[in-house]
């Protein structure tokens, strides 16, 4: 076997003839000259579509970083012509050992993202003696190529929930979509609107579309609006943890509105008996200590209206407990209660609930909450910590799908 033959197994590529080897007199450094194969000569294609194209020019000779021999660093060295595509006009030729517009070779681009969801960039860079901003850019480029051929993992999906996360300082979110029935992450993209829910919509494709059966969300119209246009199949499941904490807020609207009122009628007891009652009123009753029960008894006593914002709050969280049909009936009266409490905050949520009660219902009937979706969110917070310092959105989103969308990458030359 010659020594080219070795050289282009050892480093895992196919269709690449060596021309001349070498090690560098004083680095660590060996340097393969390569060219593609008289077959691929013969059929240049464009690096972009990888469709065929006319030679343009010779272009220039560069290098790319392969896979270590020993504790030689390996680059692959060869001349890179230029076609004339019809579509992408004058770019630079495919070759079959990399990726266009990489700088390393494909073996070394897999082992990266094999690495990559158990590993640290630092040790990644490390290991492999590479900045570890390129490790994100590497990720990106190798999901961005597997987002365009796995279309089909989407073919069964039926029940999805989605959502957003915050990934950055200034409002900055990523839309996120889960399969309900796999745990598996479908869809992230940056942004939250329907522009990013309807980017999803698109990639699913009108027939799998129509075929979900339930689609789980908070109460953002963004979402709700897309899913009724492009989901006219699917049950909208409004997410209950969302409504109970409409309630929450509303109470706690009450609760502030109560207080200031006392303080600025002079009533410094009264006040002073309403401060720091705000956990008390959150927190479940099974969950209050014997300071918060007392807390509770004295609202009771002192301040009717907001005690009954404490008893709306929980019998709207007791309409979510587990049972069957009677849930909905529950609604029902909840939403008049609501509407004759003379609580502002809780008249208008009773307005919000009344317009959503179908979604509501359709989450009572099913048990469909984004509990899942959010578990999601918790495991993205944590890439997102370990993704620090990544330069570019499109890394963080090729680390959060290499994670979590179920992908799996078998280290080169390994099944």
């Amino acid at each position: 076997m010659s020594l080219g033959t070795v050289c282009v197994r050892a480093a895992g590529v196919e269709r690449t003839v060596v021309e001349e080897v070498y090690v560098h007199p004083v680095e660590p450094v060996k340097v393969v000259s390569v060219r593609p194969d008289r077959r691929w000569q013969r059929r240049p294609r464009c690096g972009v579509c990888r469709e065929r194209a006319p030679l343009y020019d010779r272009g220039h000779r560069r290098r790319w970083r392969s896979l270590d021999d020993g504790l030689l660093r390996v680059y692959f060295e060869a001349d890179l012509p230029r076609v004339a595509c019809p579509e992408h006009g004058v770019v630079i030729a495919a070759v079959p050992w990399a990726r266009h517009g990489a700088g390393h070779t494909i073996p070394f681009d897999e082992t990266v993202a094999w690495f990559a969801p158990g590993a640290s960039k630092k040790l990644i860079a490390v290991l492999l003696r590479i900045n570890w901003h390129t490790v994100g850019s590497i990720l990106a480029r190798v999901m961005a190529e597997r987002d365009g051929q796995d279309g089909d993992r989407l073919t069964a999906v039926r029940r999805i929930g989605i959502d957003e996360v915050s990934f950055a300082k200034g409002q900055k979110y990523l839309t996120v979509v889960v399969d309900h029935d796999t745990g598996r992450l479908l869809y992230v993209v940056e942004g939250r609107s329907k522009k990013t829910v309807h980017g999803f919509f698109d990639l699913l494709g009108a027939d799998r579309s129509r075929a979900l059966t339930h689609v789980s969300a908070d109460g953002a119209e963004w979402i709700a609006a897309v899913v009724g246009e492009r989901a006219p199949n699917a049950a909208l499941c409004l997410d209950p943890f969302h409504v109970v904490k409409w309630a929450q807020d509303a109470l706690d609207e009450v609760r502030r509105q109560v207080w200031n009122d006392a303080r600025r009628a002079g009533m410094k007891t009264l006040a002073g008996q309403l401060k720091d009652a705000r956990y008390a009123l959150w927190k479940k009753p099974e969950d209050l200590t014997e300071r918060q029960h007392a807390k509770l008894s004295l609202i009771q006593t002192v301040n009717k209206p907001l005690y009954r914002a404490y008893l709306l709050k929980e019998q709207l969280r007791k309409v979510f407990a587990p049972g069957g049909p009677e849930r909905a009936r529950l609604l029902d009266a909840w939403l008049a209660w609501a509407c004759r409490s003379r609580l502002k905050p809780f008249v208008k949520l009773a307005r919000t609930l009344r317009d959503r009660r179908a979604d509501i219902a359709n989450a009572l009937a099913h048990r469909l909450t984004n509990a899942r979706v959010e578990a999601m969110n918790t495991k993205i917070r944590l890439i997102i910590r370990r993704a620090y310092g990544f330069r570019s959105v499109e890394a963080l989103r090729a680390m959060i799908l290499l994670c979590l969308a179920g992908y799996t990458r078998p280290l080169p030359g390994r099944t």
